[in-house]
C-alpha cells in the first residue's frame, strides 16, 4: 500500500492550495480516507475524513474552508483548502483505514478505526 500527497507548497493569508494523496494497492472508496496534519512542537490532528459512504466530516478549524473528496476513477483523496491562515501552516498527511498503524481518526463514522496507513506528508506554509 502506498499513498503519495503532493500539492503542498508556500501562499500568502487568504490563498488556496488543493492537496492530492495518490493510492496504490488500496482502493480509496473502500475505507474511510482523511487528512491530518501536523504543525512543529504539536501533536498530529485530524482535519477532515470521508467515509466509504461518501461522508464527510471536519474539525472544527476545517468547516467552511477545507473540503475533502475523492475521485474513484482516479482512487485519489483531495483537500481543497481556501482562505489559509498561518495557523493552517503544517505537514500535511494523507490516512486510509484498514492498515496496521496507530491512528486516531477521530471524527465521524471513521472513529471506529482505530488504525490505517499513512502517507509521507506534504508540507503547507502560510505566510502573512
Amino acid at each position: 500500500v502506498q499513498l503519495v500527497e503532493s500539492g503542498g507548497g508556500s501562499v500568502r493569508t487568504g490563498g488556496s492550495l488543493r492537496l492530492s494523496c495518490a493510492a496504490s494497492g488500496y482502493i480509496v472508496r473502500r475505507y474511510c480516507m482523511g487528512w491530518f496534519r501536523q504543525a512543529p512542537g504539536k501533536d498530529r490532528e485530524v482535519v477532515a475524513v470521508i467515509d466509504s459512504d461518501g461522508t464527510t466530516t471536519y474539525a472544527n478549524s476545517a468547516k467552511g474552508r477545507f473540503t475533502i473528496s475523492r475521485d474513484n476513477a482516479r482512487n485519489t483523496l483531495y483537500l481543497e483548502m481556501a482562505n489559509l491562515e498561518p495557523d493552517d501552516t503544517a505537514m500535511y498527511y494523507c490516512a486510509g483505514s484498514g492498515g496496521p498503524y496507530d491512528i486516531e481518526w477521530e471524527l465521524g463514522i471513521c472513529a471506529r478505526w482505530g488504525s490505517g496507513y499513512w502517507g509521507q506528508g506534504t508540507q503547507v506554509t502560510v505566510s502573512s
